[in-house]
């Protein structure tokens, strides 16, 4: 409870700092993408900012500086080196110090915030493993204790409900990968709950990444059977293979698709919901809304640990899912009892 009331406070402090900016009018869509948006500085409260390096690669020179720099006394944005942040990108500034349409040449390697919560989380999850592994070797053939006795009873529900299950024999060489996006993706939720947390899995280009390596594994395990049900679904006419191939070849690429947009669509949607009942207390200006916003708000949070649990499993479930149907051994048709010996 003491973490909620930290989080509530970080969120009112946030969105009273905005509404009571000099002669500005409260603007809430502009609280939210600044919260579920990457940015070049890290904001973690009032006063409390980590400015992140700027790193770019400009026709061949590499530079490199503090994204501290393109703000001054006022925290107002001004060029710097050349070089100018505008709307969460950075550009060349042209002679009056504008933002230049020419990014030719210009690329960008800066660690943003996502980055940085992305090597936080993966900090995190190998000093929580590999202290389990150390516990492992420690205590073998004892009861687990500790993160050890925690964490156990999850992977065995992966492993048993999520890969065996779905995959069958050949489950043990996606053990690994489903393991670390089951653990990747429920760490990283919970953490962008955090005060001052980045919304990384709710950042497109990261879901992006995590369903097209779901797709690579599903593809290089696909067996004779897999690609035989794509160029030759059992049971269809010869002549229909112009219609139906297309349409399963497509069919790969959106289960993928699928698992990108509702990774990103769900903890997207839930940072959006929390802060958007917080700003009603400032687009009412009323502090009658405030106990009723407050609850709701305290309602979404905790269905967001709910939803941040439930979306890894998910991720994990459906990509077991295909991988277990790139390796079954057997087509449908046999399943249905119309194989050969069928009666």
């Amino acid at each position: 409870m003491k973490k909620l009331f930290i989080l509530l406070f970080s969120f009112l402090t946030i969105s009273a700092q905005a509404a009571s900016s000099e002669g500005e009018e409260f603007k809430p869509g502009d609280l939210i993408m600044h919260h579920i948006a990457d940015d070049y500085s890290w904001h973690f409260a009032d006063g409390a900012v980590l400015y992140l390096p700027v790193i770019l690669i400009d026709n061949g020179k590499f530079v490199s500086f503090s994204s501290s720099n393109f703000y001054n006394e006022n925290h107002e944005l001004v060029p710097y080196e050349g070089y100018v942040l505008n709307h969460g990108h950075i550009y060349r500034a042209d002679a009056s110090g504008e933002p230049s349409e020419d990014k030719a040449g210009l690329y960008d390697f800066s660690i943003t915030k996502n980055v940085a919560s992305m090597f936080v989380s993966v900090a995190l999850l190998f000093l929580v493993f590999f202290s389990i592994a150390s516990s492992y070797k420690k205590n073998a053939g004892k009861a687990p204790r500790g993160l050890q006795s925690f964490f156990e009873p999850i992977v065995i529900f992966v492993r048993d409900e999520i890969a065996k299950g779905n995959i069958g024999p050949k489950y043990e060489r996606y053990m690994p990968y489903l393991l670390t996006i089951f653990f990747f993706i429920w760490f990283n939720n919970l953490l962008g709950l955090m005060p001052g947390g980045a919304n990384l899995t709710g950042n497109i280009a990261v879901t992006l990444v995590l369903a097209t390596l779901t797709l690579l594994i599903t593809v290089f395990s696909g067996n004779k059977n897999y690609w035989g049900h794509i160029f030759a679904t059992p049971g269809v006419p010869k002549w229909l293979a112009p219609i139906m191939i297309p349409v399963e070849l497509i069919g790969i690429l959106t289960k993928p698709f699928s698992l990108m947009v509702r990774l990103f669509a769900n903890i997207t949607a839930g940072h959006i919901i929390i802060l958007s009942l917080f700003s009603l207390i400032f687009i009412f200006k009323s502090v009658a809304v405030a106990p009723i916003s407050v609850a709701f708000a305290i309602f979404m949070f905790f269905l967001e640990l709910l939803v941040a649990l439930l979306q890894a499993y998910i991720f994990t479930l459906l990509s077991a899912m295909y991988f277990g149907g790139a390796v079954e051994e057997h087509d449908h048709v046999d399943d249905m009892g119309f194989g050969e010996g069928a009666h």
